[in-house]
């Protein structure tokens, strides 16, 4: 057994466990090749799931009994929270219900945020002063989306002979308007119909095609893109207006702000709590320390 809290000993699988999901995360986001990084998720495994440990240690401390009206109410609310009580127990991944396992575990949640609370207790009232001090240092958190505006060429390939024809087509209108052609002008004279927009007015980012916005957020106002292609066909565009993002006003965001003050300073509470915990715990690590640092891949 390579991890002990407290007397506690942490089944292998259950670190295994949470060493693939934090790997998967670090794979999903591209910030790892193979194994290079595996003793270090392993340690951030270990760390996670001590932090688990030792609250739910502390919780059934401080509220060894619970209320069963209140595990009975949270229960309920997870229940509908899921969709009903068949989709709740496949997310638990429980192909046969077992209700009294699932209290005890939403028992133990029910300890915690009263563990929480006692802890984050009495919560302050921030006053405007502080409130737009967090604005200011949070400035990045309350600006408005950029906005482009623009107008493109396009040619499906219905009717075409080939892909390389409507290319080639596309590249010599490019080359029309790097020479100065009139931009709407081209677009009308090469529009397939009445129905086809030339110009796409303006639009924030996942509000259109991801393709067509990734060409076109990289541009800067009046540039010509190159030929580029989405699932209607070939572009060209340019872009004829933009609206970068600005800070919303203090008392817009107001509320938004006092949430985040709230959020701040329970997280700062939680974080001194929890290496409290630490200081005082005798936390038993028995795997060595090089543990998984040669994949052999």
């Amino acid at each position: 057994m390579a991890l002990i809290i407290n007397g506690e000993h942490i089944d292998d699988e259950i670190i295994e466990a949470e060493f693939r999901h934090i790997k998967g995360h670090f794979e999903r986001t591209l910030q790892v090749a193979c194994c290079e990084r595996d003793p270090e998720f392993r340690g951030m495994a270990k760390d996670n799931i001590t932090s688990r440990a030792l609250l739910g240690q502390e919780s059934r401390r401080r509220h060894p009994e619970v209320p069963e009206a209140d595990v009975t109410a949270r229960l309920t609310k997870l229940i509908e929270e899921a969709g009903g009580e068949t989709q709740f127990y496949m997310n638990l991944g429980m192909p046969v219900k077992d209700e009294s396992v699932v209290r005890d575990n939403v028992a133990g949640g029910v300890r915690l945020d009263k563990t929480l609370q006692e802890i984050y207790a009495p919560e302050p009232v921030p006053t405007d002063t502080e409130l737009r001090a967090c604005y200011e240092a949070n400035l990045k958190h309350y600006m408005t989306e950029e906005e482009i505006k623009a107008s493109h060429i396009t040619k499906g390939l219905q009717g075409a002979k080939s892909r390389q024809e409507i290319y080639q087509t596309m590249r010599d209108l490019r080359s029309q308007l790097l020479a100065g052609a009139d931009f709407a002008k081209l677009a009308e004279e090469h529009r397939a119909d009445e129905q086809q927009q030339i110009d796409l007015g303006w639009f924030k980012r996942g509000e259109f095609m991801e393709e067509f916005e990734t060409i076109a957020f990289s541009m800067g106002e009046g540039e010509i893109s190159p030929v580029f292609t989405t699932q209607l066909g070939f572009h060209i565009c340019t872009v004829t207006g933009r609206k970068p993002a600005v800070a919303r006003p203090f008392e817009e965001v107001k509320e938004a702000v006092a949430e985040r003050f709230l959020e701040e300073y329970r997280d700062k509470k939680f974080h001194a709590f929890l290496e409290e915990l630490k200081a005082t715990a005798k936390i038993e690590d028995t795997d060595p320390p090089d543990e998984g640092a040669n994949c052999g891949h």
